[in-house]
Protein backbone atom coordinates (compact mmCIF):
# COMPACT_ATOMS: atom_id res chain seq x y z
CA UNK A 1 0.00 0.00 0.00
CA UNK A 2 1.12 3.52 -0.65
CA UNK A 3 1.62 6.08 2.11
CA UNK A 4 -1.50 7.90 0.85
CA UNK A 5 -3.61 4.80 1.61
CA UNK A 6 -2.09 4.58 5.11
CA UNK A 7 -2.64 8.30 5.74
CA UNK A 8 -6.28 7.96 4.59
CA UNK A 9 -6.80 5.04 6.96
CA UNK A 10 -5.23 7.00 9.84
CA UNK A 11 -7.43 10.00 9.03
CA UNK A 12 -10.57 7.83 9.09
CA UNK A 13 -9.58 6.47 12.50
CA UNK A 14 -9.02 9.99 13.87
CA UNK A 15 -12.30 11.28 12.42
CA UNK A 16 -14.12 8.34 14.01
CA UNK A 17 -12.78 9.40 17.42
CA UNK A 18 -9.73 7.15 17.55
CA UNK A 19 -6.18 7.56 18.80
CA UNK A 20 -3.26 6.99 16.45
CA UNK A 21 0.52 6.93 16.59
CA UNK A 22 2.39 8.66 13.76
CA UNK A 23 5.86 9.93 12.84
CA UNK A 24 6.84 13.53 13.54
CA UNK A 25 9.97 15.60 13.09
CA UNK A 26 11.92 13.84 15.86
CA UNK A 27 9.85 11.07 17.52
CA UNK A 28 6.63 9.15 17.09
CA UNK A 29 3.61 11.03 18.35
CA UNK A 30 0.19 10.16 19.69
CA UNK A 31 -2.66 12.02 18.10
CA UNK A 32 -6.39 12.56 18.01
CA UNK A 33 -8.87 15.35 17.44
CA UNK A 34 -8.29 18.00 20.13
CA UNK A 35 -11.99 18.65 20.69
CA UNK A 36 -12.79 14.97 21.24
CA UNK A 37 -12.47 14.80 25.01
CA UNK A 38 -12.74 11.00 25.21
CA UNK A 39 -9.93 10.55 22.68
CA UNK A 40 -7.74 13.10 24.48
CA UNK A 41 -8.39 11.32 27.77
CA UNK A 42 -7.23 8.07 26.14
CA UNK A 43 -4.01 9.77 24.98
CA UNK A 44 -3.40 11.06 28.49
CA UNK A 45 -4.13 7.61 29.98
CA UNK A 46 -1.67 5.97 27.55
CA UNK A 47 0.99 8.48 28.60
CA UNK A 48 -0.06 8.39 32.29
CA UNK A 49 0.01 12.17 32.15
CA UNK A 50 -2.12 14.82 33.83
CA UNK A 51 -4.33 17.00 31.63
CA UNK A 52 -2.92 19.98 33.55
CA UNK A 53 0.35 19.77 31.60
CA UNK A 54 -1.46 20.75 28.41
CA UNK A 55 -0.94 19.31 24.94
CA UNK A 56 0.62 20.54 21.71
CA UNK A 57 -1.47 20.87 18.56
CA UNK A 58 -0.10 20.57 15.03
CA UNK A 59 -1.57 21.69 11.76
CA UNK A 60 -0.71 21.60 8.08
CA UNK A 61 -1.65 25.26 7.72
CA UNK A 62 -2.35 28.21 10.00
CA UNK A 63 -6.09 28.06 9.33
CA UNK A 64 -6.24 24.72 11.19
CA UNK A 65 -4.74 26.29 14.32
CA UNK A 66 -6.26 29.79 14.33
CA UNK A 67 -9.33 29.00 16.37
CA UNK A 68 -7.19 27.62 19.19
CA UNK A 69 -4.92 30.65 19.63
CA UNK A 70 -5.09 34.36 20.30
CA UNK A 71 -3.83 36.25 17.27
CA UNK A 72 -1.96 39.50 17.97
CA UNK A 73 -3.69 41.31 15.11
CA UNK A 74 -7.20 40.11 15.80
CA UNK A 75 -9.76 39.68 18.54
CA UNK A 76 -9.32 37.20 21.35
CA UNK A 77 -10.40 33.95 19.70
CA UNK A 78 -8.89 31.16 21.74
CA UNK A 79 -11.25 28.22 21.92
CA UNK A 80 -8.91 25.49 23.12
CA UNK A 81 -10.67 23.15 25.52
CA UNK A 82 -9.27 22.99 29.07
CA UNK A 83 -8.10 19.42 28.48
CA UNK A 84 -5.83 20.77 25.71
CA UNK A 85 -4.65 24.02 27.34
CA UNK A 86 -4.17 22.45 30.77
CA UNK A 87 -6.41 25.21 32.12
CA UNK A 88 -4.03 27.94 30.92
CA UNK A 89 -4.92 30.92 28.75
CA UNK A 90 -2.65 29.66 25.96
CA UNK A 91 -1.99 26.51 23.99
CA UNK A 92 1.13 25.20 22.24
CA UNK A 93 0.83 24.95 18.44
CA UNK A 94 3.15 24.10 15.56
CA UNK A 95 2.88 24.06 11.80
CA UNK A 96 4.33 20.64 11.14
CA UNK A 97 7.11 20.24 8.64
CA UNK A 98 6.90 16.44 8.57
CA UNK A 99 5.43 15.26 5.24
CA UNK A 100 3.24 12.45 6.65
CA UNK A 101 2.05 14.50 9.63
CA UNK A 102 1.24 17.41 7.29
CA UNK A 103 -0.62 15.08 4.90
CA UNK A 104 -2.49 13.58 7.86
CA UNK A 105 -3.62 17.02 9.10
CA UNK A 106 -4.69 17.90 5.55
CA UNK A 107 -6.63 14.64 5.17
CA UNK A 108 -8.37 15.14 8.50
CA UNK A 109 -8.94 18.83 7.69
CA UNK A 110 -8.20 19.76 11.26
CA UNK A 111 -5.46 20.35 13.81
CA UNK A 112 -4.33 17.27 15.72
CA UNK A 113 -3.02 16.61 19.18
CA UNK A 114 0.69 15.85 18.95
CA UNK A 115 2.39 14.50 22.03
CA UNK A 116 5.33 12.15 22.15
CA UNK A 117 4.48 8.46 22.03
CA UNK A 118 5.76 7.31 25.40
CA UNK A 119 4.75 6.88 29.00
CA UNK A 120 5.58 10.08 30.91
CA UNK A 121 9.16 10.25 32.18
CA UNK A 122 10.28 7.56 29.75
CA UNK A 123 12.17 8.33 26.53
CA UNK A 124 10.02 9.12 23.47
CA UNK A 125 9.77 6.26 21.00
CA UNK A 126 11.77 6.54 17.78
CA UNK A 127 11.46 2.98 16.42
CA UNK A 128 8.14 1.78 14.98
CA UNK A 129 8.77 -1.82 16.12
CA UNK A 130 9.28 -0.72 19.72
CA UNK A 131 6.24 1.55 19.41
CA UNK A 132 4.06 -1.34 18.24
CA UNK A 133 5.32 -3.57 21.04
CA UNK A 134 4.96 -0.99 23.83
CA UNK A 135 1.94 1.09 22.80
CA UNK A 136 0.42 -0.70 19.80
CA UNK A 137 -2.35 -2.44 21.78
CA UNK A 138 -3.42 0.92 23.27
CA UNK A 139 -3.81 2.85 20.00
CA UNK A 140 -6.28 2.31 17.18
CA UNK A 141 -3.79 2.67 14.34
CA UNK A 142 -0.04 3.07 13.83
CA UNK A 143 0.94 5.16 10.81
CA UNK A 144 4.43 3.88 10.07
CA UNK A 145 6.95 6.12 8.38
CA UNK A 146 10.35 7.73 8.71
CA UNK A 147 10.93 10.34 11.37
CA UNK A 148 11.86 13.83 10.23
CA UNK A 149 15.51 13.69 11.22
CA UNK A 150 15.62 15.97 14.26
CA UNK A 151 17.63 14.53 17.13
CA UNK A 152 15.30 15.90 19.83
CA UNK A 153 11.68 17.06 20.05
CA UNK A 154 11.07 20.63 18.94
CA UNK A 155 11.54 23.59 21.26
CA UNK A 156 8.36 25.14 22.68
CA UNK A 157 8.42 28.92 23.22
CA UNK A 158 5.83 31.29 24.61
CA UNK A 159 4.75 33.27 21.53
CA UNK A 160 4.03 36.33 23.64
CA UNK A 161 7.29 36.50 25.59
CA UNK A 162 9.74 34.29 23.71
CA UNK A 163 10.46 32.37 26.95
CA UNK A 164 11.52 28.77 26.29
CA UNK A 165 8.99 26.45 27.89
CA UNK A 166 10.60 23.21 26.67
CA UNK A 167 14.07 22.88 25.26
CA UNK A 168 14.17 20.12 22.66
Amino acid sequence: MTSRVHVSRAARVVLAGGVIAYPTEAVFGLGCLPENRAAVERVLAIKRRSWRKGLLLIGAELAQLERFVVLPTGPRRQHAPRWISGGRDSVAVRLTDHPLARELCSSVGHALVSTSANVSRRPPLRDVRVLRRELGPEVDYVLAGALGGLAKPTVIKDGRTGKILRSG
